[in-house]
């Protein structure tokens, strides 16, 4: 296969780094070694808490994210990614560091739920605090007419900390509860579809798990990455 080399901005956090690169793996239209894609990954675990930075607790990871896509793009890469959704806030950044392709994991994941259900006016988000209180889905989502159903402050907590614990290497039935719960309280609201707007979260929670489909941001950056990267779309 001759395509793009692929850059991943990742290490937020490494459990879910590699789960991405596995999905591209699976993604890539391949019979053979040879017919997969170069991929480069900075796996920067040091990258500052987005959560944090957002709510004036710490630094800004905007910098440290603008370094790593300018090393990967001495290194080679030619299309870039983020598998964070709460980075995506300092996204502008990155794109600012380079001249090479962004994959926005937002707009993807957007535009994999509409696709998935085209009918859906009411959508749950399962997010860091960060990437709710960013609007990070919301903006994209008013767009296409949807409304985006987020946990109680509550729930918030609870799936922060299941995000932590999954994080930490616990994918127990602690976390996996605590996901489902959120999961239910939205479907209950009226989300028609549920958004896993958290790499962690498709680690601890699955589409067996749920009676309306659940799309994972991972696996819809992992879809339009490919599609790029092979030159299947521009």
């Amino acid at each position: 296969m001759s395509g793009r080399v692929v850059g991943v901005l990742g290490g937020m956090g490494p459990a879910a780094t590699w789960d991405f690169c596995a999905k591209l793996t699976a993604a890539t239209p391949a019979t053979r070694d040879q017919e997969h894609l170069r991929v480069l990954v900075d796996a920067n675990p040091s990258v500052p808490d987005r959560n944090a930075a957002l709510e004036g607790r710490g630094p800004s990871p905007g910098p440290r994210l603008a370094e790593m896509a300018r090393g990967l793009e001495r290194a080679g890469a030619e299309v870039l990614c983020m598998p964070c959704n709460a980075a995506h806030a300092f996204a502008d950044e990155v794109r600012e560091a380079t001249v090479v392709p962004f994959v926005d994991m937002i707009e993807a994941t957007v535009e994999a739920t509409m696709k998935r259900v085209p009918a859906a006016r009411r959508v749950g988000l399962l997010a860091t605090t960060a990437t709710l209180d960013a609007g990070l889905y919301e903006r994209v989502f008013a767009e296409r007419g949807v409304e985006v159903v987020k946990p109680t402050p509550e729930q918030r907590g609870e799936v922060m900390d299941a995000i932590y614990a999954v994080k930490s290497g616990d994918r127990g039935p602690g976390p996996r509860a605590a996901m489902r719960r959120a999961a239910e309280a939205a479907v209950a609201a009226g989300a028609e579809a549920l958004v896993a707007a958290c790499t962690e979260v498709p680690l601890a929670l699955t589409p067996e798990d749920l009676e309306v489909p659940l799309v994972a941001s991972s696996d819809a950056l992992a879809v339009i990455v490919v599609r790029i990267a092979t030159r299947t779309e521009p």
